[in-house]
């Protein structure tokens, strides 16, 4: 069938994949495939702005590779490849930068976040990132960005530059539109602070159900809740919202809410309850990514593979860049 339009997202390689990853991107991902050519990028270049060990880094890489492949993404669908791959990226961010105010980046608020974040290791890539976030869309001529509320003023910031650039050098390249998706905040096990390996909050895909069980029983529910005999407020639980996207029966969490407003189930017998659901649910997910992982050359090779189809694009981007600009 025809496809809508050409789609492009990047993720930083952070290695095993966890709950809030897939529900926050991965998941949507997979579901892109089916209506639009997608182009999918693991970011390691953007990686550097932050790391200052990068002895994992490709262990990252090939981990997370691991965990999109097992949850769906496929390669004869899409284009899955590492950016460090694609070297025109580099070229055509140079380029970009020449556009681009210096103003107009210091006043990003994910740079001032950075800044607060990592006040020691300000570097020119952490203010240039978003000049290599345009080079990473633009240079695949995808028309469609999926991203968070959260990322909504970095895309803004490619469609600018797009614009800068074509009014200066004719049109070349293909302003993007932004489409939010509509992920919910997925919160991590202390129930305060969002899902993150930073914080140990989190609950990987491929966790053996013994770890599950173990991850599920530190989960925080309602801080009111003292005891079993107190009712509770399970609209503030995340074991209740977790629940409810992974419980094979929808009806079973909102008999499991009312039992807890009336204090008739318990939060321990409710987590029981949400870890054999989850171990069920991930249960294909383990099993493909043992597959997957028994041939790691495999991996490599389904990357190696994307890139070349990558680049094949970004060749014939960056020629019509250069031409444009005048350069020989």
């Amino acid at each position: 069938m025809d496809k809508k339009g050409r789609v492009f997202s990047g993720a930083r390689p952070t290695g095993r994949q966890h709950l809030g990853n897939y529900l926050g991107a991965v998941k949507n991902y997979v579901k892109l495939q089916e209506d639009y050519e997608c182009v999918y990028c693991i970011v390691d270049l953007h990686a550097l702005t932050s790391l200052t060990d990068t002895a994992n880094l490709r262990q990252n890489t090939y981990e997370m590779a691991l965990d999109w492949l097992a949850a769906g993404m496929d390669p004869e669908k899409s284009i899955i490849f590492i950016q460090s791959h694609v070297p025109q990226v580099t070229e055509l961010h140079l380029l970009l930068s020449m556009v681009t105010p210096m103003g107009r980046l210091t006043r990003l608020p994910t740079f001032k976040e950075k800044v607060r974040q990592q006040p020691d290791n300000v570097n020119y890539g952490l203010l240039g990132y978003p000049v290599l976030m345009a080079a990473d869309i633009v240079l695949y001529k995808a028309d469609t960005v999926p991203v968070g509320e959260d990322q909504a003023p970095h895309l803004e910031f490619t469609r600018e530059i797009v614009r800068r650039f074509n009014n200066l050098y004719g049109e070349v390249l293909i302003e993007p539109k932004i489409v939010l998706t509509e992920t919910p905040r997925i919160m991590g096990l202390d129930g305060v602070n969002k899902m993150g390996k930073s914080l140990d909050n989190h609950i990987e895909l491929a966790a053996e159900p013994a770890e599950i069980r173990r991850r599920i029983m530190t989960m925080v529910t309602d801080p009111q809740r003292k005891f079993k005999t107190d009712p509770g407020r399970p609209e503030i639980c995340n074991v209740q919202t977790l629940h409810k996207i992974f419980c094979p029966d929808p009806a079973v969490p909102a008999q499991i809410a009312e039992q807890c407003r009336n204090a008739t189930i318990g939060c321990v017998q409710h987590k029981k309850m949400f870890a054999e659901d989850l171990i069920q649910a991930l249960a294909p997910h383990r099993e493909r990514r043992a597959e997957l992982a028994a041939h790691p050359e495999r991996i490599w090779e389904i990357l190696d593979a994307g890139a070349e189809r990558a680049r094949k694009l970004a060749s014939e981007t960056l020629r019509e860049c250069k031409e444009a600009v005048g350069l020989p």
